[in-house]
């Protein structure tokens, strides 16, 4: 129930988290399991989060062991459809949940469901693929063992920004690798070696290469064109929007950057607290125009204003952090 509310509020509020999401092969974005997307893992939980609202299918996901080491963050989770993937650097004694996590998953395949996994194993922010771990191939023979018809789609994230709300996201689908491709003749190590290999080699494809310091070329890949005449006529209203929602984003805001300033997972804590949040902003000004004697339609036509107003702001604020 939570996972679903949720992915709806996502629905509605990733206009305004994202300027532009461009997904290369929308049609993929309408199939059915099983499949394992394997993606790369450049902005913690934002990226599950994307993927998550885009599929028309519910998604399941990996994430990293120690986030489930407090039971009510576990319960947590695993209300939204996340489980636990243990690396050895989080306790050689947590290994053993892995085993039980690939079990589900290989459960869940046999109803063809959606699963995410991040290859990278660690999240950074930054517009490079890292080397793969052998998560993503363990999982995916272990299903091509039960006899499955397993698809793993290769994804590749691209933010324009890591630090701003309002950013282009470019989503990549890459070819889809098959049990085919994989020789079940050989060892273990080299099917595990075979098939990152060819993982690796898509997503290479998919995943923008770009120096931290190569404004030009970060430009010329994520900037999103926006013409004159529509900045002119947006402009007013985005000024407007911008002062509207000051007291719900910049207190949020600075409480990211306190806690989170310093980590990967500003960008993904703060979009996920404006997400949360803002249907209660909403609702409290509403409320707030209901006491000040304007009724019910007033006050409603007035707060549905207010995202049109942030709209507007995200299409015409700056782009990128070096602006």
């Amino acid at each position: 129930m939570l996972y679903e509310g949720l992915k709806l509020v996502s629905r509605l509020a990733i206009k305004l988290l994202c300027r532009e999401i461009r997904v290369n092969n929308p049609a993929v974005l309408q199939l059915k399991g099983p499949i394992l997307l394997a993606a790369n893992h450049p902005n913690s939980f934002l990226d599950s989060i994307l993927l998550d609202t885009l599929f028309k299918e519910p998604v399941w996901a990996l994430a990293r062991g120690d986030a489930f080491n407090k039971k009510w963050h576990a319960r947590l989770l695993s209300s939204l459809r996340i489980f636990p993937v243990y690396r050895t650097s989080e306790g050689v004694e947590n290994l053993h949940v892995n085993y039980k996590t690939f079990d589900t998953c290989v459960a869940l395949f046999k109803k063809n469901q959606i699963v995410t996994i991040y290859s990278e194993a660690l999240c950074v922010n930054e517009w490079h693929l890292r080397n793969l771990k052998k998560g993503t191939a363990r999982l995916a023979i272990q299903a091509w063992e039960a006899g499955l018809p397993l698809t793993v789609l290769p994804v590749g994230i691209n933010y324009s920004s890591f630090r701003s709300i309002g950013k282009n996201v470019h989503i990549n689908f890459g070819e889809p690798i098959t049990a085919a491709r994989v020789p079940f003749t050989k060892s273990d190590g080299a099917r595990h070696q075979q098939f990152n290999q060819c993982l690796q080699d898509e997503l290479k494809k998919l995943v923008y290469e770009i120096s931290p310091t190569d404004t030009e070329k970060l430009t010329q890949l994520l900037a999103f064109p926006v013409g004159k005449l529509e900045k002119r006529l947006l402009t007013p209203v985005a000024s407007l929007g911008r002062w509207i929602h000051w007291p719900i984003h910049y207190p949020l805001q600075q409480f990211t950057l306190k806690k989170f300033g310093k980590t990967g997972h500003y960008d993904a804590v703060l979009s996920s607290l404006l997400l949360l949040t803002y249907p209660l902003y909403l609702l409290l000004l509403f409320s707030a125009l209901l006491y000040l004697g304007y009724s019910v339609i007033a006050a409603g036509m007035i707060i549905a204003l207010f995202p049109l107003s942030a709209w507007c702001h995200i299409r015409t604020k700056k782009q990128f952090d070096f602006q």
